[in-house]
């Protein structure tokens, strides 16, 4: 997705998850948008079933956390303690399964609008992409823009970056590796302090419960806690954020949330600002009985970098067509290797 839904994922953690740190995907080969990689790849034809499969049984979450007690009263409500408990349990939980992620390769199609002044859609670009495994990496290739395959050309330039990627790795020293997975590392224990900090930043309140395809969940409201008080910086966003939260009752899984700046939120240091009113939308299915993929997103952002560009969009994207990795599984016309998973 484009390169402001990937910020404002990591600020959904706020109510679940890291999603950005999380997947670790390299940048796009092409656009500064969207998390897309390689296809030429031979994977085992296990498609993406319906989302509307039955619950599965808490099974394994369940199992991870015994203690946890989500024993409704009687008007069918959590308490906030256990509402707290159950945000905890869910961001481990949605950590432990975007590691699997990369088992699967998919298209991603990104759909986004420019807005002028008033609203009104001034220009839309669409771009497709498909993401795959390469080493230890997940990368995106570029196949269409506009809904139209791509040109011999920019195939071509495709094919390019990703061979140049492949080889980057391939020929990568132990010293290299070893400080590309510490630098990866220091990245996953940023996310996992952050996301240490959400339970504690919101006042839950119990919506109910909803059938969102075809699975049970609870639904929560968080607003941010007026005495707060952040044990990092990157927490500090999380009082300038509110959102609703779906989570799968059988398994502790994050399937859907609904976010919104209430205030503007400004990071990094080329001084980028997000005004508020900016909202995403993101939701996950169940795939092959094992694992919660991306399903859909939908956002409008306002968003201001550097005190000179502005950006008012209207973005939308989906994923499709989700085919497990096989470790036998080599990558054609990138890098022939017997080694590469």
């Amino acid at each position: 997705m484009r390169t402001w839904g990937l910020a404002f994922i990591l600020l959904g953690s706020c109510l679940a998850t890291v999603l950005a740190q999380e997947q670790q995907t390299s940048p796009p080969p092409s656009a500064p948008a969207s998390p897309s990689p390689t296809s030429q790849e031979k994977a085992s034809p296990e498609k993406t079933p319906s989302s509307s499969a039955p619950p599965a049984t808490t099974g394994e979450a369940a199992a991870a956390h015994p203690a946890l007690d989500l024993t409704p009263d009687a008007r069918g409500k959590l308490s906030e303690q256990q509402m707290q408990a159950l945000i905890r349990v869910v961001a481990q939980n949605y950590r432990d399964n975007s590691r699997k992620l990369h088992d699967y390769t998919y298209i991603e199609r990104d759909v986004q609008h420019k807005l002028g002044s008033s609203g009104q859609i001034k220009a839309t670009e669409t771009q497709t992409y498909e993401v795959m495994r390469l080493y230890d990496e997940q990368v995106m290739r570029l196949i269409e823009k506009n809904d139209q395959p791509l040109t011999p050309k920019d195939t071509a330039k495709e094919e390019e970056k990703l061979q140049k990627l492949a080889e980057k790795r391939k020929n990568e020293s132990d010293e290299e590796r070893r400080k590309r997975e510490e630098e990866r590392e220091k990245q996953r224990e940023k996310a996992r302090e952050f996301v240490s900090e959400v339970a504690d930043a919101y006042n839950f309140r119990m919506v109910g419960s909803e059938m969102l395809n075809g699975r049970d969940a609870w639904v929560i409201d968080g607003e941010p806690r007026p005495d707060f008080h952040p044990g990092v910086k990157e927490a500090e966003m999380l009082t300038k954020i509110r959102g609703r939260v779906w989570i799968d009752k059988s398994e502790q899984q994050l399937v859907k949330f609904d976010i919104s700046a209430v205030s503007t939120l400004s990071f990094g240091w080329v001084l980028a600002r997000i005004h508020a009113g900016t909202n995403f939308v993101y939701e996950q299915t169940r795939v092959n009985d094992e694992v919660w993929l991306p399903l859909r997103y939908s956002g409008k952002i306002d968003m201001r970098v550097a005190l000179f560009k502005s950006d008012n969009e209207l973005d939308e994207g989906s994923y499709r067509d989700y085919k497990k990795f096989r470790t036998s599984s080599k990558i054609l016309g990138i890098v022939q290797d017997p080694q590469q998973k």
